[in-house]
């Protein structure tokens, strides 16, 4: 009999109904999915990071800088 708390409630969730049981099973696919999404997000942002000071020396091996490109 797993309990769940949801807004400061327990609910036994053997005590619930099978649609009740559905959404919360898809509740927490949906919770770990954005989970999921947010630490891709995070490697993506830091990759790009990356490439931009990458850019950046390689532009700066070639003469340029962020002045002279006005």
């Amino acid at each position: 009999m797993p309990v769940i708390t949801i807004d400061n409630k327990e609910y036994d969730t053997d005590k619930m109904s099978d649609d009740a049981r559905n959404q919360l099973m898809s509740l927490q696919f949906t919770d770990q999915e954005i989970m999921r999404l947010q630490a891709q997000m995070a490697m993506a942002q830091t990759a790009r990071m990356a490439y931009a000071k990458a850019l950046e020396q390689a532009l700066a091996n070639y003469g340029f800088s962020a002045e002279s490109a006005n």
